[in-house]
């Protein structure tokens, strides 16, 4: 029986996520089917973690046992004649057998987008949160150093966050202005439901002058998620790269 690793790229946009669910369809369910109708043989992934409604990917990470013999190129090139044009495999690469995506991973690393301007971007729009206000970056980035660390992120999930810890540790958090975008490059341990996006939401606001440092490290001690700033829309954020 063979481990085939694939690292897929995906616009979220028409998806309600990446795992398979009842009540739309699934980046997931999208490649099991074509998976299955290549080999001729049911298939199921096991990835690197999840992505809710709206966001997308570059550096997806599943995999899946075979036990036929095509070659590995087939797994690219093949499936991606079966993909629709919003989902693509960048690489397919035979692995070791015990190869899990999710246990083996050791960080991640995502970016999300912030389109700073009062005007309209039709070709960004799906891909960036627009904020026409002008936001204080280099306050946002000084900010962001307070989240570097193992931490209690309990204020920084989503209400219906079932991990059974909210302990997590972040590597690098950069905040940069290119022009008119503002981009946050986090990377880190593993992330909680909505953990990245109520991060920028909360940056937000001391980019605004509504919060400062002062305020992020209540946060840490105080673990109310209602204190943070809002969820920053799913659009913006994009997974980057798994690191093993």
């Amino acid at each position: 029986m063979r481990t085939i690793k694939l690292i897929i790229e995906y616009d979220g946009t028409q998806y309600v996520g990446w795992q398979i669910q009842p009540n739309g369809l699934a980046v997931q369910e999208v490649l099991e089917v074509a998976l299955s109708g290549m080999l001729k043989e049911k298939v199921r992934l096991v990835s690197s973690g999840r992505t809710d409604a709206g966001v997308h990917a570059r550096g997806m990470v599943a995999s899946f046992r075979t036990d036929r013999s095509i070659p590995v190129k087939a797994f690219c090139e093949g499936l991606n004649a079966h993909l629709p044009p919003d989902i693509a495999i960048r690489e397919a690469i035979e692995v070791s057998p015990e190869f899990n995506p999710r246990r083996d991973a050791v960080a991640k690393h995502y970016r999300y987008t912030i389109y700073n301007s009062p005007r309209r971007s039709p070709l960004n729009r799906q891909y960036v949160w627009r904020l026409g206000d002008r936001l204080d970056c280099e306050a946002m980035q000084r900010a962001a150093t307070l989240f570097l660390g193992e931490k209690d992120f309990a204020a920084f999930r989503a209400s219906n966050c079932a991990a059974k810890t909210t302990v997590r540790r972040i590597d690098s958090l950069d905040v940069s202005r290119r022009d008119d975008m503002i981009v946050f490059d986090v990377r880190g341990s593993g992330f909680l439901k909505n953990m990245v996006r109520i991060m920028v939401g909360t940056l937000v606001e001391v980019g605004r002058g509504s919060m400062n440092s002062d305020d992020i490290v209540s946060l840490f001690l105080d673990r109310d998620r209602k204190k943070a700033g809002i969820t920053a829309p799913p659009q913006g954020l994009c997974l980057l790269e798994v690191y093993y």
